[in-house]
């Protein structure tokens, strides 16, 4: 095999990505990333412009993010994701960060919801980080809030945890079925809970962030799941973009598969 050879030579979309680098028939949307600075940590794309210069460099049209100050400051809050948002309309769309350890902050940021939609795309829990269980009383205002409005609400989610395991998106996928839950890293490891959980609750997609570059874990959603309830993300910019499309389309499926993953979801989504 030449170096101008595709690995997939039964893909159009991944010969176009080996040959430019990214794929201009395929628009690809990022639908779990971050921003900002993070402890111990040295982020080379961690703020608004680096992002877009990675992002114009994989082809990817959007990225909606979780600002790390929304995640773990509350003094701050919602509010750093509103500059960015604005400073690049179109490419930057932002998910309010619902931390119930704090309900007055809660009760603000969602009273202000309505008049930001040009910011804020859904709203964003971490209960692992905040411990609290998603079905735990103090998350009710915002589920009930993203239920009367159908938002996306993209949950880091995790095999195990007593805060956001299986048993508990269960609870709330069953309970909110005009939310659409987006579970961020698929219950990382745990790719069968992922899988059932799936099945068992048609308001629920499965985001990729912690499978692309597993080898096989995404064969195996597509076959389990389907295509149309996988979501692509990458947590930039905690990782990258070219890696993560590289993975996706490296792996063995249709084209038609990776056009559902990439964009054709996160469309339907976003239009919802």
């Amino acid at each position: 095999m030449n170096s101008r050879t595709p690995i997939r030579p039964d893909s159009t979309l991944a010969a176009e990505f080996w040959e430019r680098g990214r794929c201009e028939s395929c628009p690809v949307y990022d639908m779990h990333a971050h921003m900002g600075e993070w402890p111990a940590i040295y982020f080379p794309r961690g703020e608004a412009a680096q992002m877009v210069r990675s992002m114009d460099a994989a082809g990817v049209r959007l990225t909606c993010f979780s600002h790390h100050a929304s995640l773990l400051a509350p003094d701050v809050g919602n509010s750093a994701c509103i500059e960015p948002v604005r400073a690049f309309p179109g490419r930057l769309r932002a998910y309010m960060t619902i931390n119930p350890v704090y309900p007055r902050r809660v009760e603000r940021d969602l009273d202000s919801f309505d008049s930001l939609r040009e910011i804020f795309v859904g709203l964003k829990f971490l209960a692992g980080y905040h411990n609290v269980p998603l079905e735990d009383e103090r998350y009710r205002s915002a589920l009930e809030f993203a239920d009367a409005r159908a938002l996306p609400v993209l949950m880091h989610t995790w095999s195990n945890s007593p805060f956001d395991g299986p048993s508990h998106v269960r609870a709330v996928a069953g309970r909110y079925e005009r939310v659409q839950f987006l579970l961020g890293h698929s219950f990382n490891d745990d790719w069968a809970s992922a899988a059932a959980v799936a099945r068992e609750h048609p308001n629920t997609y499965l985001e990729l962030t912690s499978v692309l570059g597993r080898r096989g874990v995404l064969e195996y959603l597509v076959e389990r799941v389907g295509s149309r309830r996988l979501l692509y993300g990458t947590d930039l910019p905690w990782f990258a973009e070219h890696q993560a499309i590289g993975s996706l389309l490296s792996a063995d499926m249709t084209d038609e598969d990776r056009h559902n993953i990439l964009h054709r979801n996160a469309e339907a989504i976003l239009r919802a």
